[in-house]
């Protein structure tokens, strides 16, 4: 059985002499001052103040000293080791410093430099339309409404005086959903809007009403089963057509120039008296009408442009809104956007507008917005 330790030689420990302290300290104190960057110094730490640094070895071996010489023993090493842990601090913060000092050197950036901002792309044409539509209507006080793509038959057909026999009704027009007793269908126009504006709003009503409408129409160059109308509604005291003219000389003012329009009279159940809208071809101003050495694509040398139908409110459809025509009258109109950007952008075929392809949307618009 081995005897106590207490007679042990210190010699038997060389890690823990003064010289061999000393020499981890310089060895550590050397490498700290040859590290360069953050991460060589890391590396350091490891070495020279980790658990197996020769520091770190060493005091392990201090529990086999004598009691008398545990103590000189144990202040020569943590002496040692606070040094080097002190060294590594110091240059710790040193690189820190110079290291954000090169970083914001290398990553400044010269706002005073121009920059070209690459555009990323663009409002759909209808989209943008939309609002320069709309715009022209609020810079004049008015409303913006919308209403649902699901409606009643109520609102869409009943309310504004198409009756049970109407063409309109039939599938050849209208996109209907089951079950077909349901009275339930895709809108057929922006119309149904201005009929739940009148029964929920207060008056005097003016509105536009934007928005998506369903019909069974082809899928060709002239006609999309979905397609954009801007429906507007005036219903106050002492409203005449004049006013009517009036606001639609303004707005084919504010969405084409200088151009002329012209009313036809026509049909529509929901008003009367009605017509339909011309403006004046704002490209060859009627020139080309007759003449065959300047003929104009755009109004096919005929000089105008159909454009929207419209017409005071029929008093039918004011009594179906709880609206008394004796006191009140208004006037309607609606075109559609699609047509609409047509005419401003020269697009040849509806269906680029659907397709999904971001250069027809960048070419239309007259690039990025």
């Amino acid at each position: 059985m081995s005897g106590s330790n207490d007679n042990s030689d210190p010699q038997q420990a060389p890690a823990l002499e003064a010289a061999a302290v000393e020499g981890y300290v310089a060895d550590a104190l050397s490498a700290v001052a040859a590290a360069t960057s953050t991460a060589e110094l890391k590396q350091v730490r490891i070495d020279h103040a980790g658990d197996r640094s020769p520091l770190a070895l060493a005091n392990r071996q201090i529990g086999g000293l004598p009691p008398a010489a545990r103590k000189e023993a144990g202040a020569r090493v943590g002496r040692a080791r606070g040094q080097v842990s002190q060294a590594i601090a110091a240059r710790q913060r040193e690189l820190a410093e110079e290291e954000l000092a090169q970083a914001l050197v290398t990553e400044r950036i010269d706002m005073t430099l121009p920059a070209d901002v690459l555009p990323r792309g663009a409002l759909h044409p209808i989209t943008k339309m939309i609002d320069d539509m709309c715009d022209v209507f609020v810079a004049m006080g008015w409303e913006v409404a919308e209403g649902p793509e699901l409606e009643a038959e109520w609102y869409n057909f009943d309310a504004l005086n198409l009756g049970v026999d109407h063409p309109a009704r039939g599938e050849q027009d209208t996109l209907w959903v089951e079950p077909a007793n349901g009275g339930k269908l895709l809108r057929t126009q922006t119309s149904p809007v201005q009929v739940r504006a009148m029964l929920e709003r207060g008056l005097p009503l003016y509105i536009v009403s934007p928005g998506k409408v369903f019909r069974a129409d082809e899928y060709d160059a002239t006609h999309l089963p979905v397609f954009h109308q801007l429906e507007g509604l005036v219903v106050d005291k002492g409203i005449s057509m004049a006013d009517l003219r009036g606001v639609l000389d303004h707005f084919a003012k504010a969405l084409f120039g200088d151009v002329t329009t012209r009313m036809r009279p026509h049909y529509f159940p929901f008003t009367e008296p009605s017509a339909e809208v011309d403006f004046q071809c704002f490209v060859c101003h009627g020139e080309s009408v007759g003449n065959p050495d300047r003929p104009c694509r755009t109004c096919r040398s005929e000089g105008w442009i159909e454009w929207a139908g419209c017409g005071v409110v029929n008093p039918r459809v004011l009594r179906a809104c709880g609206i008394d025509p004796e006191v009140y009258s208004g006037f309607a109109f609606g075109m559609g956007i699609d047509r609409t950007v047509m005419f401003r952008t020269g697009a040849p075929d509806l269906r680029d507008f659907v397709e999904g392809d971001v250069r027809f949307s960048l070419s239309a618009n007259g690039g990025a917005r």
